[in-house]
């Protein structure tokens, strides 16, 4: 009987060497650096490289599909059989205080500090030596399998819908870029611009919103805010300090040029998981709340403050759920306030059960924000992904979960998006174990050397029971 975690730790210093080699890489995407062939920017080009460079020296056989994604295969099988495996490269920005550099890949007391340790970098690595583990024992499979390496998971999956119009994806498979035992229900998406409904006018009034600024990202909890204001600003000024003490939330504020600057910060989590962190942006606006503004930003503030954690759009009118995936979640996720035409917008990501109806949401949307004289400018959807509790592939991951840990391969769901739905049959698997901090996406992302080990031994034990 193969010893499936021996195997794994027999392979601990390589491993560790080439996840090294990737984390120095600050694949954020860069489109001042993109161009043809390397559409993310350079650094996402450089780990496309590094890993089918890495691949190739393993054995396998690589391809770049025109900078979107790269893959590396193993067997010549009927390619109906292929069995995928989807990882990402790219990363988010590495925001907030980290005790170590984000892109100097460092361990501490077991634990590999890196940003893409575990989102998506160190899993994806897992699965790559988990496949090395089953070509060296020289294992006998029937199918082929195919690592498909991802460059735009972070920003919109624009890779992997490239690579599926090219390339055609595998029915059957899994993504290493969740949590353990196994994801089969993802929620949607509804991602939504809202825009004032008319263009702001000069009034006079005590204090004007001159700019506010929060977030990167709609699937990051902004850690920062900014608001510049001025006018009769002294009071403003005299109070933010009690209000920062009340939240337990740090802030400055300074008065320059006859202007108050305020910052602000929050926690930063995964946007698909709100109530883990402290929206900067919305705790920003609540503190203006009470100040008379010109009703610009007036209007702005106060449809900030009704999603000021209201992580399931009760105050939006769009909270619903349902029985497989739970309830529709929010995470105002980028927030901008300017006088000119265009400067103003708000944007975030609603999380979706499985059978919610985005007619339904939008409509609700729309007159609740209609209210705040806003409007919606832009959607982008995102189908749910769901695959049956019986299908064999839940099987043969659960086998693979349990013979490895000797725990009890239940089934979960996410509000999180993972590359698995672009396969009818595909399921986020791993890498982070059941109880264990996930730091996807936070400042001091890291993750446990011993775990990153136990995720490749089922790894190799799940590639072998599905290709087999």
């Amino acid at each position: 009987m193969i010893d499936w975690q021996k195997e794994a730790e027999s392979r601990r210093e390589d491993l560790l060497q080439d996840l090294n080699g990737l984390l120095r890489i600050q694949s954020v995407k860069d489109p001042v650096t993109a161009s043809k062939g390397r559409p993310m920017g350079l650094a996402i080009s450089e780990a496309l490289d590094y890993m089918l460079e890495l691949s190739e020296n393993m054995g396998l056989n690589v391809e770049n599909v025109d900078g979107y994604a790269g893959y590396a295969q193993y067997g010549t099988h009927d390619p109906v059989t292929t069995v995928g495996i989807l990882g990402h490269l790219d990363v988010v920005p590495a925001t907030g205080n980290w005790m170590s550099p984000p892109f100097e890949p460092t361990i501490r007391e077991g634990r590999l500090y890196a940003r893409g340790a575990i989102d998506d970098k160190g899993p994806t690595i897992a699965a790559l030596y988990g496949l090395k583990i089953v070509m060296d024992l020289g294992l006998p499979l029937t199918k082929n399998v195919r690592m498909i390496f991802g460059t735009d998971e972070e920003s919109g999956m624009s890779c992997m819908q490239y690579y599926a119009e090219k390339e055609g994806m595998p029915t059957v498979g899994f993504a290493p870029d969740a949590e353990f035992p196994m994801i089969y229900a993802e929620k949607g998406q509804f991602n939504p611009t809202l825009v004032p409904k008319r263009a702001p006018v000069e009034t006079k009034s005590l204090l004007k919103l001159e700019s506010f600024e929060s977030g990167l990202r709609i699937n990051m909890v902004p850690e920062r805010a900014h608001a510049v204001v001025s006018g009769d600003i002294r009071p403003l000024v005299e109070e933010f300090e009690d209000f920062c003490r009340k939240h337990r939330v740090k802030g400055e504020a300074e008065i320059n040029a006859g202007e108050a600057m305020f910052t602000l910060i929050g926690v930063s989590a995964h946007g698909s998981e709100p109530s883990q962190g402290v929206n900067a942006g919305t705790m920003l606006a609540l503190f203006l709340e009470d100040a008379s503004l010109q009703p610009e930003g007036k209007s702005f503030v106060k449809l900030l403050n009704a999603m000021h954690e209201d992580f399931h759009g009760e105050n939006l009118g769009i909270a619903c759920s349902d029985d497989v995936t739970g309830a529709l979640t929010v995470n105002p996720g980028i927030m901008r306030f300017g006088m000119g035409e265009e400067e103003t917008l708000i944007q975030f990501t609603a999380r979706c059960p499985v059978n919610a109806d985005y007619g339904w949401i939008k409509a609700q949307l729309e007159e609740s924000v209609d209210g705040f004289d806003f409007r919606i400018s832009d959607v982008r959807e995102t189908s749910s992904h769901y695959v049956a509790k019986d299908e064999p592939v839940i099987k043969a991951l659960q086998t693979a979960y349990q013979e490895v840990t000797g725990d009890e391969p239940t089934l979960l769901t996410t509000g999180g998006a993972t590359y698995a739905k672009f396969m009818a049959k595909g399921v986020a698997f791993g890498a982070c174990f059941p109880g264990k901090e996930m730091t996807a996406h936070q400042a001091n992302e890291y993750i446990e050397i011993d775990d990153l080990l136990k995720a490749t031994a089922i790894y190799a034990r799940a590639i072998y029971e599905l290709a087999k």
